[in-house]
């Protein structure tokens, strides 16, 4: 095994979900649905897979959802609506806000979104369609305004939502947002 061996063994887990059809036994809309994807693919890498962070997280200038609050947003992120795409996308950008996990909530929740554009919408999202820094920073900006990022999302949705390859290479694109990608997915037995 090569050098990251996060991404080797969660890859191979994302894998599983699609190939053992595990990813439609999980709650959709639910912080529980997150947890359980969370754990699923994090299982082999982190101690703490798909348990809430203990601890409080910033990315830059930027601090996610306060230890004090968490539990409470989280509760509030999962009775938001989903009947739009609109509301969708906002209760995604809730929970980026919230980032409930140490570690892998980009990853997860991405997996999350598509499940519930699938189930309330017939459509997915194609992230091969969506360049890296366009997307890293209308997440960053959606915080203030997430029309940017609705924009982006709109225009690279896909109706093909049972084909392997779009889930595929949209997990290949996650980890390559997250610096991730000695590994292809493909070639991960």
């Amino acid at each position: 095994m090569g050098t990251n061996k996060e991404e080797y063994l969660s890859k191979k887990r994302a894998k599983e979900l699609w190939d053992k059809n595990i990813i439609n036994s999980f709650e959709i809309g639910t912080f529980k649905g997150l947890q359980q994807i969370h754990q699923y693919i994090f299982q082999d890498v982190f101690s703490f897979a798909g348990k809430i962070r203990n601890v409080n997280l910033a990315k830059g200038n930027f601090r996610f959802a306060s230890l004090l609050f968490l539990e409470n947003n989280l509760q509030i992120i999962e009775k938001m609506p989903e009947n739009s795409f609109d509301e969708i996308v906002e209760k995604y950008v809730e929970m980026n806000v919230a980032h409930p996990f140490r570690e892998g909530n980009g990853r997860a929740t991405r997996i999350w979104l598509d499940l519930i554009l699938k189930k309330n919408l017939g459509v997915c999202v194609d992230w091969q369609k969506i360049d890296k820094m366009e997307y890293l920073q209308a997440m960053e900006r959606s915080v203030v305004n997430p029309l940017e990022l609705k924009h982006l999302l709109k225009k690279a949705l896909t109706k093909d939502i049972k084909n392997r390859d779009v889930y595929m290479k949209g997990i290949e694109k996650s980890y390559f947002y997250e610096e991730q990608y000695d590994y292809d997915i493909y070639d991960i037995k």
